[in-house]
């Protein structure tokens, strides 16, 4: 190592910054760092250079330590489409700013070490990337570019800005204008430029599918199982069959029957229920066996854990595990035996819970029923069988009291619509819809907040092993802003300092129907914190639940497999308790919900993709809708025909300069004539679409009344 050696010096201030146990000695460090003995003294002597040129200090005990005033911390950087960024500290303080001259070759989800230049009061940090302490990608999805000097991939995503220039050889017979994977060889350190080998061909962006594939391979998402992987897989799913394992219960008798969407593939999820008498009832939870089948660590489980999550793409599933378990032995599929832990609930009509169990049982599904099927079923518009119809309309009704009883502690229900795109049969979009929220979906939503409130009790109660889903309480930041909007349009909250979610559901009920719904609604959500997994039961706040995991759905969720496991060896095996390894846990429950947003991110940018490639149908025409954001640069509009959304910007707007008006959640007209706010109506026409931005431009027509 030499004084001038930037990497090695990255690496001991990040190791430093990083040491959970306080200040180093040398040798701790070397061994953190991996210097072999015969490297020693010049490592020591590399430490000595960085003293001496105040980078690390020694403190009492010959131990080093990053300097105070450096004010290094680690975070995840977040790029914005100027190039600049946002660094996510770790310690949840305020995001710092990293201008694009400052991101030392960071890209989009690094996580990196920072450096705090300065704190200006009322405005965001600003600081300097000290190092890239992982990289969140090490391929790019672009456009390929030919010339006879050099070739370049030019990155989909606008937060890639920088061309990637293609190495002498390595272009893969891409043809000019080809979307292609291109693996980086390096990422332009020492202001080189961005280089890389093209890895796949995808094809051209005009082909049948490619673009959903782009969108897959930008987000790193793995199609095809390893080969390794796929055979393990097939050899348990035959095993496993064959050996159902002790304490497995035959519950092939009960009228067990699953409720899903028309087009799902995996069923992990069963209902039944029996009358006791006298106004009580056992409904059974009965969910898929996935921890008889994937054993801790063994090729199956190392993939799961990787990948953390399913990913439902506008039109494909990329699965958590391999096909042969996700869609044959670990669904439960209709008319053929499947392994499942139960939980058997006992309950009466007004939603109490009065005791429950576990099984490790084998069940025969009478039935698997789409949403529409159900709603059918309690509309009295059709029906299945006697007793299957008599099962769901007494599911019904006890789903209604168990959402009449969290509902009266406080937990919120927002209603949030989310996008239904209806493809042809070539992948072509021929409309996007409101998705249908109805009473069959609230049914089984109801039992599946049930049975992970039980369990997570359990969990809780008995100090076993566990990953819980939490949501903690809006930050002070974001209920002052709240209590600030509303206050301008009538409306408040209580004044205690801490809100509770039946404040937030009061105030919902309170704008229902009014023209401020929409404003309120988005403000709302905007000030609630994001759920995410964690070793600490923390709660549930839009629950109003003191404890809540995730058990209903393993074959999706990597947590809802760890949770399983516990509960069969303690519970259901009653081995005695040992105390897990927290820290490998937190890990397990960090990445799970790091995947967890990939996996929501990638999903929310082939549906965009979808509404892009629509709407460019209908360039010219007008349309009616309701702002519903707005930015410095426009405001974002949500059609009532279609559910698209697209911006105004505010170069479009001719009769004003405007300006962002953030406390009034508006742009304001300088003259001040006009001002465009969450929740106006305005008719708009469809001016521009860019596919490889995924982005929709609309021009304003007028401002519309509220009764128009």
């Amino acid at each position: 190592m030499k004084p001038n050696d930037q990497a090695a010096t990255d690496r001991v201030i990040r190791a430093l910054a990083e040491s959970k146990r306080g200040p180093l000695k040398p040798k701790e460090l070397a061994r953190t760092l991996g210097i072999p003995s015969n490297g020693y003294h010049s490592f020591k002597r590399f430490l000595t250079s960085l003293e001496k040129a105040g980078k690390i200090q020694r403190v009492k005990g010959h131990r080093f330590v990053v300097p105070e005033g450096a004010e290094l911390e680690p975070g995840i950087i977040v790029l914005t489409r100027a190039g600049d960024g946002f660094a996510r500290l770790d310690s949840g303080s305020k995001d710092v700013f990293i201008g694009a001259k400052h991101l030392n070759t960071a890209m989009d989800g690094d996580r990196v070490l920072i450096r705090i230049k300065s704190r200006r009061r009322g405005r965001s940090p600003e600081g300097v990337v000290v190092s890239v302490i992982d990289r969140a990608r090490d391929t790019i999805v672009g456009t390929f570019r030919y010339s006879k000097r050099r070739s370049t991939v030019i990155p989909l995503d606008s937060k890639f800005i920088k061309e990637i220039v293609i190495s002498s050889g390595h272009s893969a017979d891409a043809d000019e204008g080809d979307v292609v994977v291109v693996l980086l060889d390096s990422y332009g350190e020492g202001g080189a430029s961005i280089s890389g080998r093209i890895e796949t061909v995808l094809g051209k962006p005009t082909d049948p599918g490619v673009d959903v594939l782009a969108v897959a391979h930008g987000f790193a998402l793995s199609f095809d199982f390893p080969a390794d992987v796929t055979a393990a897989a097939e050899r348990v799913a035959r095993e496993c069959m064959a050996d159902p394992g002790v304490k497995r219960i035959d519950r092939t008798d009960l009228c067990i029957f699953t409720i899903d969407p028309a087009e799902a593939k995996d069923h992990d999820d069963g209902l039944s229920v029996v009358a006791l008498g006298q106004g009580r009832f056992e409904v059974g939870v009965h969910i898929a066996d996935v921890s008889h089948f994937v054993r801790g660590s063994d090729l199956v489980d190392v993939e799961a854990l990787s990948r953390g999550t399913s990913v439902y793409l506008v039109d494909r599933t990329i699965p958590m595990l391999p096909e042969v378990l996700s869609s044959d032995v670990c669904s439960l599929r209709a008319g053929v035996e499947r392994f499942t832990l139960s939980l058997f609930i006992e309950l009466d009509q007004a939603g109490r819970v009065y005791r429950h169990r576990y099984e490790r049982a084998c069940v025969r599904s009478r039935g698997q029923f789409s949403y529409e099927q159900v709603q059918s079923v309690l509309d009295g518009s059709d029906g299945v069988s006697e007793d299957i119809d008599q099962a769901l309309h007494t599911l019904d009704d006890l789903a209604r009291s168990l959402r009449r009883v969290r509902i009266d502690r406080g937990a919120l229900d927002l209603n949030i619509p989310e996008a239904k795109v209806v493809l042809d049969e070539k992948g072509h979009p021929i409309d996007i819809q409101r998705s249908q929220r109805l009473e069959s979906h609230r049914l089984v939503e109801d039992f599946m907040i049930l049975a992970n409130e039980v369990v997570a009790a359990d969990m809780e109660t008995r100090e076993l092993f566990a990953i819980y889903r939490i949501h903690e309480p809006p930050m002070r930041e974001s209920t002052e802003g709240l209590r600030e909007l509303l206050a301008r349009v009538g409306y408040g909250l209580p004044k205690r300092r801490s809100l509770k979610p039946k404040d937030l559901q009061r105030l919902l009920d309170q704008v229902r129907g009014r023209p401020v719904e929409a404003l309120v609604s988005r403000v709302v959500l905007r000030s609630l914190s994001k759920a995410r997994y964690d070793t600490r039961n923390l709660s549930h706040f839009g629950l109003a639940s003191p404890a809540y995991l995730h058990f209903t759905s393993p074959i999706r969720r990597y947590p809802d497999l760890m949770v399983h496991r516990e509960i069969i060896r303690s519970l259901i095996f009653e081995k005695e308790n040992t105390r897990p390894d927290l820290e490998t846990l937190q890990s397990i429950a960090e990445h799970s919900s790091l995947r967890e947003k990939e996996a929501a991110e990638a999903e929310r940018a082939s549906v965009d993709l979808k509404k892009v490639e629509f709407m460019e149908e209908h360039l010219g025409e007008e349309f009616i809708g309701q702002i519903s954001g707005v930015a410095a640069y426009g405001f974002f509009v949500t059609l009532d025909t279609y559910f698209v959304d697209g911006l105004v910007h505010v170069n479009s707007l001719r009769d004003d300069s405007y300006l962002l008006d953030r406390d009034a959640h508006a742009i304001i007209g300088e003259q001040g004539k006009h001002r465009y706010r969450i929740g106006d109506r305005v008719r708009v026409q469809v001016s521009r679409v860019d596919k490889e931005a995924r982005h929709v431009d609309f021009s304003l027509v007028r401002k519309m009344a509220w009764k128009d």
